[in-house]
């Protein structure tokens, strides 16, 4: 240290530094490692560089080489361990599991609701049936955007004015879509 250059570091005693032990159970509160495996330390949780002080709370055992990894980092500033880098994968997996059910109950339900237009369909226009892809893509979109009641009533409102099955699909298309579009169906 340079001549007239005060530290910033004030001692800790040995009293202070065995009361921090024992409370801490001769063990490094970051790896679980104790003595004869390990040397311990004193660590000061907010580091001396950073304002941390002798304080009995902001002292913690540490081995040497947990607390020469942590250096004069805060806690709140340290990477997040294994275990929680774990934890926190598994709740995403977790999440993702509970996204794709929901996900396969509502692509299930669209589908039922898919069908209900068909039947609909079939009972307005007998021995009509629609094509699987325009159920599937056509009908699908129209649910998704409008709701089954509104699809519903498209098709009984296009079935109504129109005679010929052909041209009631067309017709259902376009009054789906200027509801979508928000245009006053008369």
């Amino acid at each position: 240290m340079a001549e007239g250059k005060k530290s910033l570091r004030e001692p800790i005693s040995k009293k202070l530094r065995f009361e921090v032990f024992k409370r801490d159970g001769f063990t490094c509160q970051y790896c679980g490692q104790h003595p004869p495996s390990v040397t311990l330390e004193i660590d000061h949780i907010k580091p001396v560089s950073k304002k941390g002080s002798n304080d009995v709370n902001n002292l913690v055992t540490s081995c040497f080489d947990c607390n020469r990894g942590k250096s004069n980092v805060l806690l709140t500033e340290i990477t997040p361990t294994l275990k929680d880098s774990y934890n926190a994968r598994l709740e995403r997996v977790d999440q993702l599991k509970e996204f794709e059910k929901l996900q396969k109950r509502i692509r299930t339900k669209i589908t039922k609701d898919c069908n209900k237009v068909d039947k609909l369909y079939g009972e307005l226009c007998p021995n009509w049936v629609m094509k699987e892809q325009f159920k599937r893509v056509s009908v699908r979109k129209f649910i998704e955007k409008l709701g089954l009641h509104e699809v519903m009533d498209s098709m009984e409102i296009a079935a109504s004015k129109i005679n010929d099955p052909n041209e009631v699909l067309r017709y259902f298309c376009g009054i789906c879509w200027a509801k979508i579009r928000g245009d006053e169906i008369t």
